[in-house]
């Protein structure tokens, strides 16, 4: 299994790092590359640091040999101001989330948890606040 999430095809694509800052969890760069129409971050680029992340945060939590498979379920976001340069990423999700995450893995085999994340532009702008659902299953 990955050590992070950017070690996957499509992250390693997009050029997703590691945050160097241990309070954030991943770095999407500035570039041209990752800009709209409007020479802001596009939503796109956005929206897959905000997945990527809440992956990362689940693979640091349970661990790269946990024994499960994660599929994410639902994406919801908001975006609250236009982004510039590079974004970070970071999560808010209680430690009671993971707990009970472990209890359903434990006692079903299964479980689904919710993994809030909150992107900031290189100015502190807050970007995008989003909501990522995962269903988590035990291997087989």
């Amino acid at each position: 299994m990955k050590h992070s999430v950017t070690e996957l095809p499509f992250n390693s694509f997009l050029g997703l790092e590691s945050s160097p800052d241990p309070a954030q969890l991943l770095r999407l760069p500035a570039g041209p590359h990752y800009l709209n129409h409007l020479g802001t971050v596009h939503a796109s680029a956005q929206l897959a640091l905000a997945e990527a992340s809440s992956g990362e945060f689940l693979l640091r939590s349970l661990g790269p040999d946990s024994g499960v498979i994660p599929v994410v379920r639902r994406l919801e976001s908001k975006f609250r101001k236009p982004a510039n340069g590079a974004l970070t990423s970071t999560v808010t999700t209680p430690p009671e989330t993971l707990d009970q995450l472990r209890a359903d893995l434990a006692a079903k085999g299964r479980a689904i948890i919710s993994v809030a994340v909150e992107l900031h532009d290189e100015s502190g702008t807050h970007s995008l606040s989003a909501t990522v659902e995962w269903f988590i299953t035990k291997l087989p």
